[in-house]
């Protein structure tokens, strides 16, 4: 039996995680890098790190990375599980899960526990941005699960315009 215990918050932590290494204007940029943007990046989430669990979530934020895009087996987030723990509490609301997490951080945990919530809930639908210059990552809501890329409006417009080119190109013989 598998236990979903992230909510949409966590989701959203995830996902903001997964795409904090954007390429802007072709160059890739870590919103984690320096300790400015780091900061801001984590007020704006209400995270409160050390500089050692910053790093592990730096660390936690490429293995995802690459077990999303199929690089590395979901076994690669298992170090960043020491210590964590899910305890129930029941109430007459049902059962609520409380993480306590010893040697991680709990943020560390919690978008580790949301991208296997998706991985249960909603399976193939974290996935990265089709568009093969861009690092992104998108979770597909869309009832035929045919979303592919993080933004339609940017890298899908982009991919239809390049396909257009393309085609136009070989029917004009150019």
């Amino acid at each position: 039996m598998e236990i979903v215990v992230a909510g949409p918050a966590d989701e959203a932590l995830l996902l903001d995680l997964l795409n904090s290494t954007p390429v802007v204007d072709g160059v890739s940029h870590d919103e984690l890098d320096d300790p400015a943007s780091a900061q801001a990046w984590l007020n704006a989430h209400g995270i409160a790190l050390t500089r050692g669990q910053l790093q592990e979530l730096r660390d936690v934020r490429a293995a995802l990375q690459a077990v999303v895009r199929g690089e590395l087996a979901p076994q690669a987030v298992q170090p960043f599980l020491n210590g964590v723990e899910l305890s129930p509490v029941v109430s007459d609301d049902g059962i609520a899960w409380t993480l306590s997490a010893r040697e991680t951080s709990q943020a560390v945990a919690r978008v580790i526990l949301a991208w296997d919530g998706l991985r249960i809930s909603s399976p193939g639908r974290l996935r990265p941005c089709a568009n093969s210059e861009c690092q992104l990552f998108l979770i597909d809501r869309s009832k035929p699960n045919t979303a592919r890329w993080c933004s339609m409006a940017i890298c899908g417009n982009r991919m239809k315009a390049r396909r257009h080119y393309e085609r136009s190109k070989t029917t004009t013989g150019e």
